[in-house]
């Protein structure tokens, strides 16, 4: 066995290499750019950290009257980065510089216009974006990416949305396609003091948003109808499980529709006015069951077959108001085509249950 003093010399070596590592890693404020062959000059640039979870640092300068200019640091893993100016802090309708380097060390910079949230619509080599020519330059340098560019604007959009790519899976020609990102940021940025703010809690109060008014309106409503319509040879159990689903449902809804006034009241960047209506009529329709249910006469009043009659269409034209708004609401949403699938899969599994208690039905008549 080796001595204990060359043991501590091996710990340390080992030690000062792990640090050295991060180091190189890692970019501050503190830290002057020391980049070869940029563009343009970069000393009377401010800094600020924009995405701390991912160490984006950018560094950004009104250089004239109508020209500023970025640089955009970011860890090099292989992927791509992006930054993209937005109107509403959404990616739909943005546009948005990206660089990457492949193994060859030629790095390449593009700018694309965000259409959407699929693949297809992220167009290469189109935007609204005014880039000075020869200004765009991306490089490797201690285990950093650099990404440079400037723009002709006298006030650069202040809704940023910062994109890292995968891993291993860069762009490449003819195409350019961006294959789809790993982990994304939408912040509000202020240039005159540096200040960062977070969308990331008007994105979480969007998704609770959507899985509430999903899984309350668009799911537990239409179960609970099914329960009442082919169930009632198990009776009581049928009313009890009937009322139960009906009243976890409007819960789920009216906790769904308070998170979407927090939402408007934060601001959306979307004309959400005929969501709105349309959830404002499923939340009536909701208390209008509520009372209902309140007020049902006996079964032996005269009353009772009008009573069933306001019961059953309002509780049909209500989930059918609710299917219609969650399709609606993950459209404006710019939500992927996994929510579509997913809750279009949902209602097809319950159509075609329906269906067969139906024949079921028939059959036993």
């Amino acid at each position: 066995m080796g001595s204990p003093t060359s043991l501590n010399a091996i710990f340390l070596l080992i030690l000062f290499g792990h640090c050295s590592l991060v180091m190189s890693q890692s970019d501050t404020c503190s830290n002057s750019l020391r980049l070869n062959n940029l563009p343009f000059q970069t000393a009377s640039l401010s800094c600020a950290p924009v995405w701390t979870s991912q160490d984006f640092v950018l560094r950004y300068a009104q250089s004239s009257a109508n020209l500023w200019s970025f640089v955009l640091s970011a860890p090099d893993t292989n992927s791509y980065i992006a930054i993209g100016f937005s109107t509403n802090g959404r990616m739909g309708g943005s546009s948005a510089i990206v660089g990457w380097v492949p193994s060859n060390g030629a790095g390449l910079v593009k700018q694309y216009h965000l259409g959407g949230y699929s693949v297809s619509d992220v167009v290469p080599d189109q935007g609204s974006l005014n880039i000075v020519n020869n200004s765009t330059f991306i490089i490797s340098q201690s285990s950093r990416l650099y990404l440079a560019f400037q723009l002709n604007t006298n006030q650069p959009q202040s809704r940023l949305i910062y994109v890292v790519g995968p891993k291993n899976k860069l762009p490449s020609s003819p195409n350019y396609q961006l294959s789809e990102h790993r982990a994304d940021a939408s912040t509000s940025f202020n240039y005159v003091t540096g200040q960062v703010s977070s969308q990331s809690s008007s994105s979480k109060l969007k998704r609770s948003h959507g899985i509430l008014n999903m899984l309350g309106w668009g799911i537990l409503m239409p179960i609970g109808a099914i329960v009442a319509r082919y169930c009632k040879q198990y009776d009581p159990f049928w009313f009890y499980s009937h009322i139960t689903l009906q009243v976890l449902g409007f819960i789920l809804g009216l906790a769904g529709a308070i998170t979407g006034f927090s939402l408007e009241d934060n601001g959306l960047g979307s004309d959400v006015s005929k969501h709105k209506a349309l959830g404002i009529s499923i939340l009536v329709f909701g208390c209008l069951q509520a009372m209902a249910l309140l007020s049902r006469p006996g079964k032996d009043s005269k009353l009772r077959k009008y009573w069933n009659w306001y019961h059953h269409n309002i509780g049909r034209l209500l989930i059918l108001c609710a299917m219609a708004n969650v399709f609606y609401g993950i459209h404006i949403a710019e939500g992927s085509a996994s929510w579509n699938a997913g809750y279009a899969l949902v209602l097809v599994l319950l159509v075609i249950f329906s269906i067969i208690l139906e024949v079921r039905m028939w059959m036993r008549k």
